[in-house]
């Protein structure tokens, strides 16, 4: 993450349907996946207009979302594949996965949400049983 000293004030942002951007006081712009925020990502763009700039970030009171300004500096703004896959399937049940690839539900839960960083190898231990799954799902269909 860069210096937080160094993250300038937001002062425009703007939408297109996967990301919101932000341009600081110096012209810089960053963006971030909306994937983050389930609500912003949701709301219609009058909604999306609805928004009032704080002393340390932007708030959508009908919505009950804020983002900080930090966070569009942020190294993981945008979602890595395996975040990606259980952000944009909020069907699969995280406990249960967890439970049948016999990991810890709250630690796959923190890889998700970004509090924690998988190593390559588990990394890839969760994607490939992802697409064990698959596979699995596939067959019963034929």
């Amino acid at each position: 993450m860069e210096d937080e000293a160094m993250i300038k004030k937001i002062t425009k942002i703007w939408f297109d349907n996967e990301h919101i951007f932000g341009c600081d006081e110096d012209g810089k712009v960053y963006s971030q996946s909306l994937l983050w925020y389930p609500k912003l990502r949701a709301a219609s763009d009058e909604e999306r207009l609805q928004y009032t700039f704080g002393f340390d970030g932007i708030h959508w009171r009908n919505l009950d979302e804020d983002i900080s300004f930090e966070s569009f500096a942020y190294e993981d703004a945008e979602p890595t594949p395996l975040q990606r896959f259980f952000l944009t399937h909020k069907e699969i049940n995280v406990a249960e996965f967890a439970r049948s690839l016999g990991m810890n539900a709250s630690l796959l839960r923190n890889y998700i949400n970004g509090f924690k960083k998988p190593s390559p190898e588990k990394e890839k231990t969760i994607l490939d049983h992802i697409h064990k799954l698959g596979k699995e799902m596939v067959a019963a269909c034929f």
